[in-house]
């Protein structure tokens, strides 16, 4: 017996010289510890294989699937939905047509008074008429205000408030979503297209936000939205001036973000990717006051635009910081883009370059 113990002991790492009496329980102890670490190991590789599995199995899903990033998800399915914002005045830019349009057909159903602002007169005539509709009754005609703006006249941006409050008394909800897009290459595009884009992308709804601040301000509340672009956030071919625009738009309003927190006032920065839109009929091109004129393709990859358009609502309503709306692959190259640089920007230029892309459709957004 006292050989066998010995052996065993020598097994475990352990010289016994002898084996006295009562070194059984001892040697027993032992074995106990070592079967007991054995287990436990064993149990640790079984947990993390199953964490690597449902890891694995949520990207695979995520990356077939998610139309936007993770927390606007989450609140879209828990969170406040576009309902909680009934009865608050909403002014929106460039509410004429596209993702503008069907912000306002959301916040219509969701009970809230409006401001529709943008150039054109009879195209906001139309929308009024179609968010009576939506609302089915929750609006009249009163609680619509058609407010013809055009961004780049800053010096007409504060009469234009004088008159918003003076028919609603308060503007709770601001949207920039006026803007202008861009097709051309970087060499040949003229230094006025970049000044014209930089003031509808940049400089107007910066002259905007800071007339209706004050109003915010003083009253302790508001929220301002930017509907900004993914290519703010990645770098993409043939528009130069879009890219640099939506970029400087962001940083703008993070930092009013910081300067405005402790008045309750909360900003918003939507970065939608390729939704359907009438964007490249007015996008501008390398030659100032020229107009790209093209429509979009309905077999184009692209979101609806009433989809983008509830996102953008709903993280309004959750008064989240900044949300990215897009399909596959674009959002998960912003993921790979935000954490691992680098390797988003190989992603970018892999995706970019494909041959079998005409020029104009390589940078969709």
């Amino acid at each position: 017996m006292a050989e066998t113990s010995c052996r065993t002991g020598i097994r475990l790492g352990f010289k016994l010289r002898t084996t006295p009496p009562g070194s059984n329980n001892y040697i027993l102890f032992i074995l106990t510890l070592y079967t007991f670490r054995k287990m436990f190991l064993i149990f640790v590789v079984v947990i993390v294989a199953v964490v690597l599995f449902l890891i694995c199995s949520f990207i695979v899903l995520f990356w077939r699937s998610a139309d936007a990033d993770l927390l606007l998800l989450f609140k879209e399915k828990f969170g406040r939905g576009p309902e909680s914002l009934k009865g608050q005045v909403a002014w929106i830019t460039g509410a004429s047509s596209g993702i503008g349009e069907y912000i306002a057909y959301e916040l219509a159903r969701a009970g809230c008074r409006l401001i529709l602002s943008a150039r054109r007169r009879d195209e906001l005539e139309r929308v009024r008429s179609a968010c009576l509709r939506e609302a089915a009754g929750q609006l009249t005609a009163d609680d619509i205000l058609v407010q013809v703006l055009d961004v780049q006249d800053f010096e007409s941006h504060k009469s234009l408030v004088i008159k918003v409050l003076e028919h609603f008394t308060k503007i709770d909800i601001l949207i920039n979503n006026a803007g202008c897009s861009q097709r051309a290459k970087w060499m040949d595009i003229e230094l006025d297209v970049d000044r014209t884009l930089f003031e509808i992308n940049v400089l107007g709804p910066v002259s905007l936000s800071q007339v209706v601040l004050p109003h915010m301000m003083k009253r302790n509340r508001g929220t301002i939205v930017i509907v900004s672009s993914m290519v703010g956030k990645l770098g993409l071919p043939h528009s130069r001036s879009y890219n640099g625009t939506k970029s400087a738009v962001q940083a703008y309003f993070e930092c009013l973000r910081t300067e405005v927190a402790d008045n309750n006032i909360s900003i918003t920065i939507a970065c939608p990717g390729p939704t359907f839109s009438n964007l490249f009929l007015h996008a501008a091109t390398s030659k100032h006051n020229e107009k790209l004129g093209r429509a979009m393709s309905r077999t184009e990859k692209r979101m609806t635009t009433d989809l983008c358009a509830h996102y953008i609502v709903t993280a309004l309503a959750n008064k989240l910081y900044e949300v990215w709306i897009a399909q596959q692959p674009w959002l998960a190259i912003l993921y790979i883009q935000q954490y691992i640089p680098d390797l988003g920007r190989c992603s970018c230029l892999i995706t970019q370059s494909s041959k079998k892309l005409p020029d104009l459709l390589r940078c969709n957004f």
